[in-house]
């Protein structure tokens, strides 16, 4: 399998991912976790675990995916808050409710909500 590198500043490090990597979700899904009580829209994809260490193992052994899987950067809202969240691919699900997140950051990054999605900002796009 052929791999590629990428600097990840949560990390601290390069990290090694496969040159193709098969992500579930795209940038502007609303998804929902599959075990806690939180949903968002993603706007952004590591093909690859690269956060800290320290960050992956203050996840409970039991609890704990896979580093080889895509991870997701949500704008996550929950009644009670909202954060940005950084979720493996094997907890999410497309959020079937429909409706738009509530998060303070969607306006900078998202044009319009349509169809159970967000578009990202044209100034955004590459």
């Amino acid at each position: 399998m052929e791999h590629t590198e990428f600097y990840s500043a949560q990390a601290g490090k390069r990290i090694q991912a496969p040159r193709h990597a098969r992500a579930r979700f795209a940038i502007g899904d609303v998804v929902k976790h599959k075990n806690h009580d939180f949903r968002g829209v993603i706007f952004d994809i590591d093909p690859v675990f690269a956060n800290s260490d320290e960050w992956y193992e203050q996840i409970p052994l039991d609890l704990r995916p896979s580093r080889d899987q895509p991870y997701y950067h949500l704008l996550a809202d929950s009644e009670d808050t909202s954060y940005v969240a950084y979720v493996s691919q094997q907890n999410l699900l497309i959020d079937t409710d429909g409706g738009p997140v509530d998060h303070p950051g969607v306006d900078q990054l998202f044009e319009q909500f349509a169809g159970g999605r967000y578009r990202l900002r044209a100034s955004l796009t590459h």
